[in-house]
């Protein structure tokens, strides 16, 4: 009998396949280091876009103008055996360095910075500024009738601070997505 035609046979998992699982899922943060050149975004991008992934936060920067290295930080979400998948996968992609998954990584530090207005007048206003204070918010920008605060901290942190702002009067926000660098001495 053919395995294709088995009922009870057993199918390898396609990794394409996008059902539902029965995994919890789970976020990721991976930290790449790659070469300073062009369509070295384009490529990592695209093995995200390619598979149907999504990245929920992707910050770039140059870090090292002498050895052409950038830092890629990514977010992303899936099962268990997902996130093991797209970390293989990135560490295939041409020009990348290296590859370290903030997350699972006991020095792993994850910071983001946001700047979240809020509108407001009498209470709200005191309010906004007192969970400002217990947040280390600092005020940036003030007029009669709003704040504009600057925030740095963990991603939940910043999730905390937006969701008790919304019934005081947030206006608008603006977040950088997630940083991240790994504890100690040795470098990635």
């Amino acid at each position: 009998m053919d395995l294709m035609t088995t009922p009870d046979s057993a199918q390898p998992a396609s990794a394409y396949d996008l059902s539902p699982s029965t995994e919890v899922e789970g976020a990721a943060t991976f930290a790449l280091l790659v070469d300073n050149e062009p369509g070295v975004l384009h490529r990592v991008v695209g093995l995200f876009a390619g598979r149907g992934y999504n990245i929920e936060s992707l910050t770039v920067a140059e870090t090292d103008k002498r050895s052409h290295t950038s830092r890629i930080t990514i977010v992303t979400r899936g099962a268990p055996h997902v996130l093991e998948q797209i970390e293989a996968q990135l560490k295939k992609v041409v020009s990348v360095r290296s590859v370290q998954d903030v997350t699972r990584d006991p020095n792993g530090v994850e910071r983001e910075l946001a700047l979240v207005k809020v509108r407001g007048t009498g209470t709200d206003r005191v309010e906004a500024l007192r969970v400002s204070e217990i947040f280390r918010a600092k005020v940036i920008d003030t007029t009669r009738e709003s704040f504009v605060f600057e925030l740095t901290g963990a991603p939940a942190k910043i999730d905390s601070f937006v969701e008790l702002m919304r019934p005081l009067g947030l206006v608008e926000m603006s977040r950088t997505g997630v940083l991240s660098i790994e504890r100690g001495a040795q470098g990635m």
